[in-house]
């Protein structure tokens, strides 16, 4: 059984690398039973199906947690072109393809730059934003009809770092409130072909890298948590 030091008395702050298929809360649940804290939050959510950094705060560090979800946001992933999916991932089966053999790499480099500076945005039905008191993606499960209101973020860098048509691996630079899966199917959408998200990581929040994130086993273990 491992031993861990008492919990500081103003909390901590965890880099936490997200493991596939969990949810936020489910790491924040685990930090919690792990840590045996009360008080644990975290700043800002990641989809079951992304990977990579979440700030988990602890005790008194959990009025951080609003100045962490205002930094800029660093993602890494993969669309694949010419299929779409209502949740525009892997969460729910296809419902549609087309044809992508029209478009050629010079043209989804072209398309970037409809993506860039202050952009308006439609949040996928499939998210986690309250509408009338329940979450967006309940409400779609169900089959309801939703209608999400847009809103305005911004995305710093949106760059194409491999191709291999249909395939697309990206990276994205972006601010809070800012869905990849919604940019995923605009950019699809712009090109004529759709797009789904294949996979996502989240690798910075502001100056916080996942290079310096601990896994769940590693908390589990009690190796290297922070003091503060």
């Amino acid at each position: 059984m491992n031993t861990y030091s008492p919990e500081p008395a103003e909390g901590r702050v965890l880099l936490i690398d997200k493991p596939l298929n969990w949810t936020s809360f489910d790491v924040v649940k685990k930090i919690r039973n792990i840590l045996k804290v009360k008080k644990v939050g975290h700043a800002g959510t990641l989809d079951p199906l992304a990977t990579g950094l979440l700030i988990v705060c602890t005790g008194k560090k959990t009025k951080q947690t609003e100045h962490f979800m205002d930094l800029e946001k660093e993602y890494t992933g993969t669309m694949i072109l010419g299929k779409t999916t209502p949740s525009v991932d892997l969460e729910t089966e296809f419902d549609s393809e087309q044809d992508w053999h029209h478009i050629t790499e010079q043209h989804c480099r072209d398309a970037t730059c409809d993506f860039l500076g202050e952009i308006e945005q439609r949040p996928p039905v499939y998210s986690a934003i309250k509408i009338e008191g329940k979450r967006a993606y309940k409400k779609a499960r169900q089959g309801k009809k939703i209608t999400m209101k847009k809103r305005h973020v911004k995305v710093t860098e949106f760059e194409l770092t491999f191709m291999l048509l249909p395939e697309i691996a990206f990276r994205v630079v972006c601010s809070k409130g800012t869905y990849i899966r919604s940019l995923v199917r605009d950019f699809g959408e712009k090109l004529g072909a759709g797009a789904y998200l294949a996979n996502l990581r989240r690798t910075k929040i502001g100056d916080y890298n996942i290079e310096d994130a601990l896994t769940i086993d590693q908390v589990q273990k009690n190796e290297d948590l922070p003091r503060t």
